[in-house]
């Protein structure tokens, strides 16, 4: 797992000399600058829970020898099946997955080197480029999916509920902009909904 106490709490959190005491209820303010005691555990919260849930994703996928897929890899491969004839343009799937483009490019060259992903000049322009879902991939994103929607269920839905999980996702979408590329494309091939991210 990775180290929870990353440089993005030292943005955060008060010095050791702050006066913040973590039972104040109270709500920080901009111009005092640091979050209350609760407000940095409640951030602490967030940012341990986020990692840990990323890293459990990826072990599930990657555990098992037939799909060794990281949790990134197995969203660019649902990105692609949702999209219109299964492709992308290279900078349209960056932004889709909040990758920057060389990460993108390096993970796709990793996944163009098992047969999962092809990439191919842009058919519209002839000067971009996108990358192409191959039968390959797909049939390994049919073989994945079950396996990431269980560590979803077992890791997230079964422990917070149905409720609770739609209310966090209202939460967090106040963090996105409008065109936030979070809506539901394609459906899976297995099921009445799409897999989870």
């Amino acid at each position: 797992m990775h180290d929870t106490k990353s440089s993005a709490e030292a943005t955060v959190d008060a010095p050791a000399n702050s006066p913040a005491a973590p039972d104040d209820d109270r709500a920080s303010t901009p111009e005092e600058l640091w979050l209350t005691g609760r407000e940095q555990e409640a951030w602490r919260i967030f940012l341990y829970a986020t990692t840990m849930l990323n890293d459990r994703f990826s072990e599930a996928l990657q555990s098992d020898p037939e799909i060794d897929l990281a949790l990134g890899e197995y969203e660019i491969l649902v990105r692609l099946a949702e999209a219109e004839g299964g492709f992308l343009r290279m900078s349209e799937l960056a932004d889709k997955v909040v990758h920057s483009r060389s990460r993108l490019t390096h993970t796709i060259s990793r996944m163009e080197k098992r047969g999962l992903v092809e990439r191919i000049r842009c058919a519209a322009d002839g000067r971009g480029r996108q990358a192409q879902l191959t039968a390959a991939g797909q049939a390994l994103l049919e073989k994945a999916a079950p396996t990431h929607v269980r560590s979803v269920r077992e890791q997230l839905l079964d422990v917070i509920g149905h409720d609770d999980l739609l209310e966090l996702g209202r939460i967090l979408g106040k963090t996105l902009g409008e065109d936030a590329p979070v809506t539901i494309g394609c459906p899976a091939p297995h099921a009445e909904a799409a897999a989870p991210r």
